[in-house]
C-alpha cells in the first residue's frame, strides 16, 4: 500500500511538472571540473551556496543522470561523481582502488559518449583519455581546492560554460543507455503496478532521514537467509529482488517521490526519532501546509494562523473550499507515513490514510480534548505535537526526545480517532511525581486522555475546561483540598521557599489516608497566623471541601484516580489566579 500511494504520487506530481523524469535526478554538487573542447582541465568551479540560515555554505542541487546504488564494490556515476571517480584521487588511503574508481568512470563516460559527434561528448571523453590520476593533485586547477576536493563532494564537468548534462544529444545517450539496464534482470509481475516488467534487484537508496546512513537507506531490501522466500536467494546476486517483486520503472518511481517528500524541509517533522511525511493524492501542497500548521504549528507556515484554522475547521466540516485561489476537497485522500532509522535500512513506524477532512476532523477533535484553562501568563494558542510530547521528557536530561514508540503511537491515535497509548499516561505521571508539578500542558493531557479514553472511569464531571466546584468525585476534591492547603500555607507564611508541595504532593495523591490527617493538623497552625478575614474565607473552602467527603479516605489512590486528583489540583489552582494580571512567562 505504501508503494501504491508513493507511485500515484509520482505520477499527481508528473502532472503537475514537479519531478524530474525517468532516468535522472537531483543531487548535490561542490564543484565544476571547467574543461575545453579538448578535454583539458581548466580550473576548478566551487558550486557551493549560502545555506538557509547564512552560517555555512552547501552543496547546490543540480539535475543530473540518476545515480546508482553505492555499495562496497566500484561503481561509477554517470557525469556526476566523486574526485576518485572523476579525478582518481581520494583520502581513503587506498591508491589501488581510487585508481579503478576513475577507470571505472572512464569506460563508462567512453561507452555512453564515444558514439557521439558531440563537442561536449568528445570534451568529457578526451579529459578521460589525457588524464593523468598520479599527476592530479599537483595540477595547477586541483592544487588550490584539494582539501575540498578530497573530502568526497560530488564534481560535474563544464564545457565551455555548458554542464554537459544539459546537452540534448547527450541527454538522449544517457536516456537510451540507462533505458536498456535491465537486459539479464529477471521479469516478472509488479507487485506495485500489476504488470509484467524486468523485477529491480536492488530498491533505491532513500536519502534525507536523520541519523540513517548519509549515503542513504534502503526501504525494501533483503540481507539474510532469513528474509528469503522461494528458492529466491541473496548468493547469486540476482534473487535479492525477487523476494518483493517491484518492477525497475515502479522501483524508480515510488523512490524519487520518497526522496522528494524527505527533501521538502517545510513539510517534514520529527517525533522523536520517526521523520513524519504526508502528502494529498493530487499533490496539493497547500493541503501538507493545512495538515502541518494544524498538528505541528504554524510558526513557518505561510498560511496566516486565521486562514489556517478557518480552512481546517471548513474541512472538517465537510466543505469544499478555496484558500489563495486554490480549489479544496475534503474528499481528497491523504496520507501520513512515520519512517525511522534502522541501521542501512528504514523502519516504518506507521502509515495512515484517509481523506484529508476526515483527518482534520480527527485533529480538531485532539484540541477540543486537550482545552483547559491555561495560567495567564501563557500566550493563548494550542498544544502542537512538538509541545504535548515535551511534557513527557525529563527537562534536564541530554536527549530531549519522547519515547519513540510512543510518539508513534500517539500520532496514529490523533489521526485516526483512536484511543490514546496507556504510555502517554504513564511518561505524563511519572514527569508530575519527578517535578511534582502539573503544568498546563500535562492537565490538557490528562484530560485528554481520560475523556478518550473512557475504560478508565473517571467521571466527565471533573474533565472540565475549568474548575467544577459541583462535583464530589474523591479524587478530584482531594486534589482541591490540597491546593487550598497549600494556598493556606503560603499565605500565612510570606515568602516560604518551599511549600508542603515539595514534601507531600506525591504521598497525598498516592496515599491520601496516610497524608491528609497530617496536613490537616499542620493547617490550623497555618491558619491561626492569617488575618481574620482570609482566615475565614478559608476555613469556608476547607469545611465545604470536606463537607462533600462522605466516605473513609482511600488508602490508596490508583493511577488514573492519582490523575484526576492532579486535575482537581490544577483547577483549583488556576482558580486562585484567576484574573491576575499577566505577567512574563
Amino acid at each position: 500500500m505504501i508503494l501504491q500511494a508513493l507511485r500515484r504520487y509520482y505520477d499527481a506530481l508528473a502532472a503537475r511538472g514537479a519531478v524530474r523524469p525517468p532516468g535522472w535526478c537531483d543531487a548535490p554538487v561542490s564543484f565544476a571540473l571547467s574543461i575545453d573542447q579538448n578535454g583539458t582541465l581548466q580550473g576548478v568551479i566551487p558550486l557551493m551556496i549560502p545555506s538557509g540560515n547564512g552560517r555555512k555554505e552547501v552543496p547546490q542541487s543540480l539535475e543530473v543522470p540518476e545515480r546508482v546504488k553505492k555499495t562496497s564494490g566500484v561503481c561509477s556515476n554517470f557525469l556526476c561523481d566523486n574526485s576518485a571517480y572523476f579525478l582518481g584521487m581520494d583520502a581513503k588511503g587506498k591508491p589501488e582502488r581510487t585508481l579503478q574508481c576513475f577507470v571505472a568512470a572512464r569506460t563508462l563516460h567512453e561507452k555512453i559518449l564515444s558514439g557521439l559527434n558531440n563537442p561536449a561528448a568528445h570534451a568529457v571523453t578526451a579529459f578521460f583519455a589525457a588524464w593523468q590520476p598520479g599527476h592530479a593533485a599537483g595540477h595547477p586547477a586541483v592544487a588550490p581546492f584539494l582539501d575540498e576536493l578530497m573530502k568526497g563532494g560530488n564534481l560535474v564537468f563544464s564545457v565551455d560554460g555548458v554542464f554537459p548534462q544539459q546537452d540534448p544529444g547527450i541527454r538522449a545517450a544517457w536516456q537510451a543507455y540507462s533505458l536498456n539496464q535491465s537486459d539479464g534482470a529477471v521479469v516478472g509481475r509488479c507487485l506495485v503496478t500489476g504488470e509484467t516488467g524486468p523485477i529491480a534487484r536492488l530498491h533505491p537508496s532513500i536519502k534525507g532521514v536523520r541519523d540513517a546512513q548519509p549515503s542513504g537507506a534502503s526501504l525494501v531490501s533483503f540481507n539474510a537467509p532469513a528474509f528469503e522466500s522461494y528458492g529466491h536467494e541473496d548468493g547469486d546476486k540476482s534473487g535479492q529482488g525477487l523476494n518483493a517483486p517491484v518492477s525497475e520503472a515502479a522501483a524508480f518511481f515510488y523512490g524519487a517521490a520518497l526522496n522528494r517528500l524527505i527533501a521538502d524541509r517545510e513539510h517534514v517533522y520529527y517525533i522523536g526519532d520517526t521523520a513524519v511525511l504526508c502528502w494529498a493524492e493530487d499533490a496539493e501542497p497547500l493541503c501538507q501546509d493545512i495538515f502541518c500548521g494544524t498538528l505541528f504549528g504554524a510558526d513557518a507556515n505561510r498560511i496566516a494562523q486565521e486562514d489556517l484554522w478557518g480552512a481546517a475547521a471548513a474541512l472538517a466540516r465537510g466543505d469544499p473550499i478555496s484558500l489563495e485561489g486554490v480549489p479544496l476537497n475534503p474528499d481528497n485522500r491523504f496520507f501520513i507515513l512515520g519512517l525511522a532509522p534502522n541501521a542501512a535500512r528504514l523502519s516504518v513506524r506507521f502509515f495512515l490514510q484517509d481523506t484529508f477532512g476526515h483527518i482534520l476532523r480527527h485533529v480538531q477533535e485532539h484540541y477540543e480534548r486537550l482545552r483547559i484553562v491555561k495560567p495567564t501568563y501563557l500566550e493563548s494558542g494550542f498544544l502542537p505535537m512538538w509541545k504535548l510530547l515535551g511534557e513527557t521528557v525529563n527537562p534536564k536530561s541530554r536527549d530531549k526526545k519522547a519515547s519513540p514508540p510512543m510518539a508513534g503511537a500517539l500520532i496514529r491515535a490523533i489521526l485516526s480517532g483512536g484511543a490514546y497509548p496507556a504510555s502517554l499516561l504513564g511518561q505524563t505521571m511519572l514527569r508530575i511525581r519527578a517535578e511534582q508539578t502539573v503544568t498546563y500542558g500535562r492537565a490538557a493531557i490528562l484530560k485528554a486522555f481520560f475523556l478518550r479514553n473512557t475504560h478508565y472511569h473517571i467521571p466527565e464531571e471533573v474533565l472540565t475546561v475549568e474548575l467544577n466546584e459541583q462535583s464530589s468525585y474523591l479524587p478530584y476534591l482531594l486534589g482541591r483540598l490540597f491546593a487550598v492547603l497549600e494556598r493556606v500555607q503560603s499565605d500565612a507564611n510570606p515568602g516560604i521557599k518551599a511549600t508542603i508541595k515539595d514534601k507531600y504532593f506525591n504521598s497525598a495523591s498516592a496515599t491520601p489516608a496516610t497524608i491528609f490527617p497530617l496536613l490537616t493538623k499542620l493547617s490550623q497552625s497555618h491558619l491561626r497566623k492569617l488575618e481574620t478575614g482570609r482566615r475565614i474565607y478559608f476555613e469556608k473552602q476547607i469545611g465545604e471541601l470536606e463537607g462533600r467527603i462522605h466516605e473513609t479516605l482511600p488508602v490508596r489512590l490508583s493511577l488514573p484516580e492519582q490523575g484526576a486528583f492532579h486535575l482537581g489540583y490544577y483547577h483549583q489552582v488556576q482558580k486562585f489566579f484567576a484574573g491576575k494580571p499577566k505577567e512574563e512567562a
